[in-house]
């Protein structure tokens, strides 16, 4: 691998502004700033699990309510995500794994398949937006599927760690080539 796989991505809107830098080839450096700590707590997670250099710099209109943020920021960061992996050329592209924190248990499941969607099978609802965000920006297949658990922490911070690990291996280069019989994805 010659080229380091990073990007940088802002988002200017009127209701938030957002600047991403994402290095898929970094060693798990973080900075997170949403002006929601809870939610910069589990953001840090996909750049601390993913081994990713991760950094996000976010304001909102958090006086309306936290949805424009947390969207906002899953947006900005789909498009970092798929502007630094490129062509996908080498990837693994697939991974999975279940995830335990304590008594949660999330299943998580993906594609870097250039196909957006999502599948959300865990509570709350705010976190479900943050991903199809994410997921329809980076133009990703996510499964997301709790199996146990009862603490809203654990459960909304196992499916972070999990979805870290499994792009962690999804974006490992392990071959030549685009990982698809079309030729590209």
């Amino acid at each position: 691998m010659s080229a380091r796989r990073r990007a940088t991505v802002s988002r200017n809107t009127k209701e938030t502004s957002i600047d991403v830098d994402l290095d898929l080839d970094g060693s798990g450096v973080v900075a997170v700033t949403t002006g929601l700590p809870f939610f910069d707590h589990m953001v840090g997670q996909l750049g601390k699990h993913g081994g990713f250099d991760l950094t996000v710099k976010a304001e909102g209109d958090l006086d309306v309510d936290a949805h424009h943020t947390v969207e906002d920021v899953g947006i900005a960061l789909g498009h970092v995500l798929g502007q630094a992996l490129g062509d996908k050329t080498g990837i693994r592209r697939f991974a999975s794994m279940s995830l335990p924190l304590d008594e949660a248990l999330v299943d998580v499941a993906l594609d870097l398949s250039g196909r957006p969607f999502l599948h959300y099978e865990v509570e709350p609802q705010l976190a479900e937006e943050f991903w199809r965000a994410f997921a329809t920006s980076a133009a990703i297949t996510l499964h997301l599927r709790l199996r146990s658990g009862k603490n809203p922490h654990h459960i909304l911070e196992a499916s972070f760690k999990g979805v870290a690990r499994c792009l962690r291996d999804a974006v490992r280069i392990e071959g030549g080539g685009v990982p698809s019989t079309k030729g590209t994805l």
